[in-house]
C-alpha cells in the first residue's frame, strides 16, 4: 500500500513551534486492541465454529482468503466499530487486522475486499443459515464450564428500520415506518446471547412465539436435559400457544399481559381503595398488588395473573402479568418480571453499540447472516469484559466504552526479519488493563 505523504498540512503553532501533520507515519494503526480481540476470538473459536457450517463452493486453486479468515475479519471489524462490509476495503491493509487473522503486517498479503465479503454474505443457503444459528446456541451452552441448575431466557423484539425494499420488511403503524422486528433472546443474569432472529416488522403471533421457543429451548436441552428454564417477555409473548407449550414441557414463564374489561372489573375494588387512600394521605404515589385467577375465552384453563395497581397525582395505572411461578405478587412483579428490563441494555449493546441494525441486504438470508456475525462480535466484547479485573470500572462498562478505551489505541508496527514489534502509546491511560487482557488471551507460547 502506498503511503500518502503528499497531503501534509499545518496546524496552529504550539509554544511558538510550527506544527506540520502528514499521513506518512508508516505502519500505524488506530486499532491496537484488535490484537486482544483476535485472541478472544481464537479462544472462543467463533470463526471456526461458524465456518464449519458453510460449504465453500469456490475453486480451491483460486482461493486467496479462507472462509474462516473472512469471518474473523468481519467479526473483528464489527467489534472495532467498522460495521459495514465497505470498511473491508480500508482495513485490508491495516497491520493490526492482518496480524489478528494470522498474516504478517507488512509482507503479508492484503485481507479480503468488500466485494469478496459481500459475496460471502450472500452465499449461504437457508440450511446453512439454520446451522449457523444452531451453532450460536451451541456457543451459548459451551460458554458454561458445567451445566447450570437454572437459566432465565429474556425474549424481546426491537425496531430495525429499513430504507429500501428488503424482503420481510413491513410498515409498522406503531413505529410509523417500514422495518424488521428481529427477536433477541438473552440469558437474563449473564447477558449472554442465545439467539437473534430476523423477522418481519409485525407483532409475533402465538404460533410463531411457540415455534421459536420450541427450537431454541429444544437445542439447549440437548446439552442440558435437566436445566430449569424461566422464560420472560412482555405482552407480545404472553400468548396462549406459548404458555401451553411451556406448561407441557415443564418450563416456567412470566409474561406481560394486556388489560381488558374483565381484568379491570376484577381489580376495580382494590383500585378504588388505593385512590381514596392516596387522596386522603396526600401521598405522591401509592402502589399495591392483587393476585388474580383469570382465564380468557381462548384458554383451556385459568392462569395466575398479577395486577400492579399504582395511583399517582396524574391518575391510575394498572399493569398485568401472567405467570406459572409461585410467590407474592409484589415479588413476582418487582423482582422477577421487572428484572427483564436489563435485556433492554443487552439489546442496546447489540443493536446500537455494535450496529446490528445494518440489515440493508435485499435477501433475508444475507441479513440473518449479518445478525449472526454481529452476535459473534457481541460474544467477543462480552468475553473480554468478563475477564477484566473486578476492581476496574471497565469490568462493568458498556461496549462503546470498552471500544474507546481498549480497542481504539494507536500502534506502530515494525516487521523485522525475525520478529514483529508493536509500539503502543506511553500515555495510554488503560495500559494496565490492556496488559492484563493481552496476558490472558495473547500470551506467547514457550
Amino acid at each position: 500500500m502506498s503511503e500518502d505523504n503528499a497531503l501534509s498540512f499545518d496546524l496552529p503553532s504550539v509554544g511558538r513551534k510550527k506544527v506540520r501533520v502528514g499521513f506518512d507515519g508508516g505502519q500505524l494503526s488506530s486499532n491496537a486492541g484488535v490484537l486482544v480481540l483476535g485472541g478472544v476470538e481464537k479462544r472462543l473459536g467463533l470463526a471456526r465454529r461458524l465456518s464449519e457450517c458453510l460449504k465453500d463452493r469456490r475453486d480451491p486453486d483460486l482461493i486467496l482468503h479462507t472462509v474462516e479468515e473472512m469471518l474473523q475479519l468481519r467479526m473483528l471489524a464489527i467489534a472495532a466499530g467498522y460495521e459495514d462490509a465497505d470498511d473491508c476495503d480500508s482495513l485490508r491493509h491495516d497491520p493490526i487486522f492482518k496480524m489478528a487473522v494470522g498474516r504478517l503486517p507488512k509482507t503479508g498479503e492484503p485481507l479480503c475486499s468488500q466485494p469478496t465479503m459481500s459475496r460471502l454474505e450472500n452465499a449461504p443457503s437457508k440450511i446453512e443459515i439454520a446451522r449457523m444459528m444452531a451453532a450460536m446456541v451451541d456457543q451459548f451452552c459451551d460458554s458454561y464450564r458445567r451445566a447450570p441448575v437454572s437459566i432465565t431466557l429474556d425474549i424481546d423484539d426491537t425496531l430495525d428500520a429499513v430504507h429500501g425494499h428488503q424482503q420481510l420488511s413491513l410498515f409498522n403503524a406503531h413505529y410509523a415506518e417500514r422495518c424488521f422486528l428481529p427477536i433477541h433472546i438473552y440469558e437474563g443474569t449473564s447477558g449472554k446471547p442465545v439467539a437473534v432472529i430476523l423477522r418481519a416488522g409485525k407483532v409475533p403471533a402465538g404460533v410463531e412465539v411457540r415455534t421459536i421457543l420450541k427450537h431454541v429451548i429444544g437445542h439447549i436441552r440437548r446439552h442440558w436435559p435437566k436445566v430449569r428454564i424461566l422464560v420472560r417477555g412482555d405482552s407480545h409473548y404472553g400468548r396462549d400457544e406459548a404458555m401451553e407449550w411451556c406448561e407441557s414441557q415443564g418450563i416456567a414463564y412470566i409474561f406481560g399481559f394486556g388489560g381488558n374489561a374483565v381484568l379491570k372489573a376484577m381489580t376495580q375494588e382494590a383500585a378504588d381503595k388505593l385512590r381514596v387512600t392516596r387522596a386522603t394521605s396526600s401521598a405522591v404515589k401509592l402502589r399495591t398488588f392483587a393476585a388474580l385467577s383469570y382465564g380468557a375465552k381462548s384458554w383451556n384453563k385459568e392462569r395466575r395473573t398479577v395486577a400492579r395497581i399504582e395511583a399517582t397525582q396524574k391518575g391510575l395505572d394498572i399493569r398485568y402479568i401472567v405467570t406459572s411461578l409461585k410467590g407474592t405478587p409484589k415479588h413476582l412483579y418487582e423482582s422477577v418480571y421487572c428484572g427483564r428490563g436489563q435485556a433492554e441494555n443487552f439489546i442496546k449493546w447489540h443493536k446500537a453499540q455494535l450496529a446490528s441494525d445494518r440489515t440493508s441486504c435485499r435477501d433475508p438470508k444475507a441479513n440473518q447472516f449479518r445478525l449472526i456475525l454481529h452476535t459473534a462480535a457481541y460474544w467477543m466484547m462480552l468475553r473480554m469484559r468478563d475477564l477484566i479485573a473486578k476492581r476496574s470500572p471497565l469490568s462493568v462498562a458498556e461496549f462503546a466504552t470498552l471500544r474507546l478505551r481498549l480497542v481504539k489505541i494507536a500502534a506502530r508496527v515494525i516487521e523485522g526479519a525475525a520478529r514483529i514489534r508493536v509500539f503502543l502509546p506511553t500515555a495510554c491511560p488503560d495500559r494496565a488493563v490492556f496488559r492484563q487482557l493481552a496476558g490472558r488471551f495473547c500470551a506467547a507460547g514457550p
